[in-house]
């Protein structure tokens, strides 16, 4: 058996992108980077760009993608390709790369949360290329409220500073975005932390966060987001900031904020900027206005303008292309695992690929709902299948997983069809319990097509195929309830059983 390490010599994200004028109605297609994809950042190093985003409870940890013209990416490495670093158990967020071209070295600065302290805490990881093994750090601050959303920076006399959001909005208090030196090895932070601004304006609601810093005409601009970014209620804007220093005074723009919904994007904010051919991009997240919180944020790319007195503003015009919500994707498993599968970050996952097809090792982990193999949907309307072969000790199944009470770090949830034996099942499990909202009694087979319908986005039914013979199981489900905070649906196949038994699958398609 075989431990899921996911390399990254395989797939490609293309990004479409024609640069057109600000006046024109749209700027270029998006979503850039389709699917869950929050929190992205990019960089600039020698003639490539590398991009990451948030993982949340998904690994493998932050992917590492790769450009020579911000319009073609290739997945080329994951900061944890082997899952979470020793000290830290979930809320894996707000990936922030930085080179340093002095040492030749990148640094990714990341939010997760402490197991000892249960802290959320602003952590480091370097390498010598985006493209080789990080070394982790480990935190560099945990404040008692908690530190996420970090951003590295240069001061104007050339003085290293992380910046980070003090997440005071979690117990009511307010959101100071924070600057402190830290050491040229980015190992400790040195010195007094200075407070830079906070949630002093009636349009920031409840927080700012997601600061990023760029230089021009002698000012440092601060890009930031305010509101809430998550869940069907949000509210999310971007608002920018400047001052002659660093540590400020900050001056916050007047017709904040700069950015906010449009007809095909809504909640829009924590991105990066980045320079290309003397123009500024930011590339950030929102949800699409038909996808909504199904399918999670997606990165979405804008060209920065600039008004008369040289504050940066956008125009609030990113399109929609339906072409990039495709999920056309077949997996026989005969050779290895496409690297498009993710696995709970909590799991240790066991399985064997070859001929025969995938053979998961079953469990009762993740919250009772067993071993769980995801990926991301792009679509609100799909189909899902997987040829099966039963067994009477592992339930083999697909489901849609979100997560229970949508709470910081929740437990998975999910809801989907199995067959164990020649028993079908559809079942939904919740804190631990699983409730059999119907099943089916059907003849012994060598193989079973299970098919798991959606509409809407969270409209699911149910179904499968067996000896040719097509079979519903149960009514259309409304799954509206399992939508997890801050990321979308994961489709799943699942394995439960004991873990001395394995779920066979021979093929599994979305379209």
């Amino acid at each position: 058996m075989k431990r899921i390490l996911l390399t990254a010599t395989a797939f490609f994200l293309i990004l479409g992108l024609s640069a057109v004028g600000f006046a024109q109605n749209r700027a270029f297609d998006n979503p850039v980077l389709a699917g869950d994809r929050p929190d992205p950042t990019v960089v600039k190093i020698g003639k490539y760009y590398y991009a990451s985003a948030t993982s949340n409870e998904w690994a493998p940890l932050f992917p590492i993608f790769k450009s020579t013209d911000l319009v073609n990416w290739e997945l080329v490495n994951y900061i944890f390709p082997a899952g979470a670093p020793d000290w830290a158990k979930n809320n894996f967020w707000a990936p922030e790369l930085s080179y340093d071209a002095e040492q030749k070295k990148i640094y990714a600065y990341y939010t997760a949360r402490d197991k000892e302290s249960n802290r959320l805490s602003v952590a480091v990881a370097s390498a010598d290329s985006p493209e080789s093994q990080f070394t982790d750090h480990g935190p560099l601050v945990a404040q008692e409220y908690g530190s996420i959303d970090a951003f590295e920076t240069r001061d104007e006399n050339g003085q290293l500073y992380v910046l980070w959001k003090e997440d005071g909005n979690s117990k009511g208090q307010k959101t100071p975005i924070w600057a402190q030196e830290v050491n040229e090895n980015r190992t400790e932070l040195i010195g007094e932390k200075h407070e830079l601004f906070r949630n002093d304006q009636p349009w920031e609601g409840g927080l700012v966060e997601g600061v990023a810093i760029f230089q021009k005409n002698g000012y440092f601009y601060a890009t930031y987001s305010a509101r809430g970014c998550c869940e069907i209620s949000c509210d999310y804007v971007t608002g920018v900031a400047r001052s002659k220093t660093l540590l400020g005074p900050w001056e916050k723009y007047d017709m904040n904020p700069v950015l906010k919904d449009n007809e095909n994007w809504k909640c829009a904010g924590h991105g990066t900027v980045v320079e290309k051919d003397g123009d500024f991009w930011m590339l950030y997240h929102a949800y699409n206005t038909e996808g909504s919180v199904y399918v999670g944020r997606q990165g979405v790319l804008e060209k920065i303008e600039w008004t008369a007195d040289g504050w940066p503003i956008l125009a609030n015009n990113a399109g929609y292309e339906r072409s990039k919500a495709s999920l056309e994707f077949t997996d026989n498993f005969k050779k290895r695992l496409d690297p498009v599968w993710q696995w709970r970050v909590t799991q240790d996952i066991q399985y064997e690929t070859g001929k025969a097809g995938l053979q998961l090792q079953a469990s009762t982990e993740n919250e009772m709902l067993g071993t769980l193999l995801v990926q991301g949907t792009k679509s609100l309307d799909y189909h899902y299948e997987a040829t099966v072969i039963p067994d009477e000790k592992a339930a083999a199944g697909l489901a849609v997983i979100g997560g229970a009470n949508n709470g910081f770090g929740a437990p998975p949830a999910g809801m989907g069809i199995s067959v164990k034996g020649n028993q079908l099942i559809l079942w939904e499990t919740i804190n631990q319990e699983t409730r059999e909202i119907a099943t089916q009694t059907i003849p012994d087979s060598k193989e079973v097509k299970l098919i798991l319908s959606m509409k809407d986005g969270y409209k699911m039914t149910t179904s499968a195929i067996v000896d040719g013979r097509a079979i519903q199981v149960g009514e259309e489900q409304d799954v509206k309830h399992l939508v997890p905070w801050g990321m979308g649906f994961r489709l799943g196949l699942v394995a439960k059983g004991g873990t001395d038994s394995y779920a066979h699958f021979k093929e599994v398609r979305i379209y």
